[in-house]
C-alpha cells in the first residue's frame, strides 16, 4: 500500500502544537494530542460590529475592504446622509453626505470614496467624493437614477443600469475623477442588481428586469462592451456584491419568495452556491470587500447588524480509524 511519502514526495511533519500560520491543504501530526490534522479552506459568516445608525435601502452604498470599509446614505427612515467607517471590528461616524439619499451606488476606498445616484425622494444625478473626513460635490451623472450598479475607484468608476424616468435603463457611464461620459449599454436594462469590479473589468448580476421579473443573469464589461456570462443559480434582487470580475460574491438579497441568507461565488464564468449562509436574510444591505474577506451591513427594519465573510485555512482533525 502506498504511503504519503511515496505519493507526495514528502513526510508528514510531526509537531507538538498546531502551526500558527496555516496554509490551505497543509497536513501535520500533533504529537501532543496524537491527532493527524489538515487545514482545508473554510467559508463562513460571523458577527461584526453594530452600525451606529441602523439603515436599510443602501443598495450599493458601500466601498473599501473588510477592515477599512465605508457605508453611506440609506433609509432610517427618513433618507440618511450619514457615513460610517469600519475598522474590522467597530463602526465610527464620518462626515455626512451633502445630500441625504437611499438606493445609491458607491465605489473606491475608505479614504477615497465615491457616491453617485440614488433617490431622495426624486431620482438623483448627484456625485460626491469622500476624502476620509468629508464629502465634496462633483460633476453630475448624465442620467439621474436610483438602484444602479457601481464599480471601480474614485478616479475611475463605472455606473450601470438602474431606474430612471420613465423606467429601467441599460445605460453605462464612466467617471474619470471629474466628469461622467456615457458608454456602452448593458445587454438588458435592470435595477436593484449587484455590481462590483473595476471600470474596465466590471461585473453586473441579478436585479429586476423589464416584466418586471427577478433575474439571474450575469454580464461582464471589458471597457468597451458588455458580454453575457453564466447565470446565477437563483434569481434575486437587492443583493450585496463584493469581489472582482473573476472572483465575485452575491450575498443575500430577495428571491420571489422573500429575503434569503444565500451566498453564491463567481469564478469568472460559473456561479456556485456556498455552504456559508448569513445568520439573517438581508435585503438592500451594503456590502464590500474581496471574495475571501467581505462584510454586509444593515438591511430590513433599519438593522444595525454587520456580518463578516471569510475564507480561511482552518485546522481540522482527521479520523484515522
Amino acid at each position: 500500500m502506498s504511503d504519503f511519502k511515496s505519493l507526495k514526495g514528502l513526510y508528514i511533519k510531526h509537531v507538538s502544537s498546531d502551526p500558527s500560520n496555516l496554509i490551505e491543504g497543509q497536513i501535520w501530526y500533533n504529537t501532543t494530542t496524537q491527532t493527524l490534522k489538515v487545514a482545508p479552506a473554510i467559508a463562513a459568516f460571523s458577527s461584526g460590529g453594530a452600525l451606529t445608525t441602523g439603515r436599510s435601502a443602501f443598495h450599493e452604498g458601500g466601498a473599501g475592504t473588510q477592515t477599512a470599509g465605508l457605508v453611506f446614505g440609506g433609509d432610517v427612515p427618513p433618507d440618511s446622509n450619514a457615513t460610517e467607517e469600519y475598522d474590522g471590528s467597530s463602526w465610527t461616524n464620518g462626515g455626512n453626505l451633502g445630500t441625504a439619499r437611499r438606493s445609491l451606488a458607491g465605489a473606491g476606498t475608505q479614504t477615497a470614496g465615491l457616491a453617485f445616484g440614488g433617490t431622495g425622494p426624486a431620482k438623483d444625478d448627484e456625485t460626491e467624493e469622500y476624502n476620509g473626513s468629508s464629502w465634496a460635490e462633483q460633476d453630475n451623472l448624465t442620467t439621474a437614477r436610483r438602484d444602479l450598479g457601481g464599480a471601480g475607484i474614485q478616479t475611475a468608476a463605472l455606473a450601470f443600469g438602474g431606474e430612471a424616468a420613465p423606467g429601467r435603463v441599460a445605460i453605462s457611464e464612466a467617471y474619470d475623477g471629474s466628469s461622467w461620459t456615457e458608454g456602452p449599454d448593458l445587454n438588458t436594462a435592470r435595477n436593484n442588481h449587484g455590481g462590483t469590479g473595476t471600470q474596465t473589468a466590471a461585473l453586473s448580476f441579478g436585479g429586476v428586469v423589464p416584466g418586471p421579473a427577478k433575474s439571474n443573469a450575469t454580464e461582464e464589461y471589458n471597457g468597451s462592451s458588455w458580454t453575457n456570462s453564466g447565470n446565477m443559480n437563483n434569481a434575486r434582487s437587492e443583493l450585496g456584491a463584493a469581489g472582482i470580475q473573476t472572483a465575485g460574491l452575491a450575498i443575500g438579497g430577495e428571491e420571489p419568495g422573500g429575503g434569503v441568507t444565500r451566498l453564491e461565488t463567481y469564478d469568472g464564468s460559473t456561479w456556485s452556491t456556498s455552504p456559508a449562509t448569513l445568520s439573517t436574510a438581508r435585503v438592500g444591505a451594503a456590502a464590500t470587500g474581496s471574495s475571501t474577506a467581505a462584510f454586509i451591513a444593515g438591511g430590513p427594519s433599519a438593522s444595525t447588524a454587520t456580518e463578516e465573510f471569510t475564507i480561511a485555512a482552518t485546522a481540522r482533525s482527521v479520523d484515522t480509524t
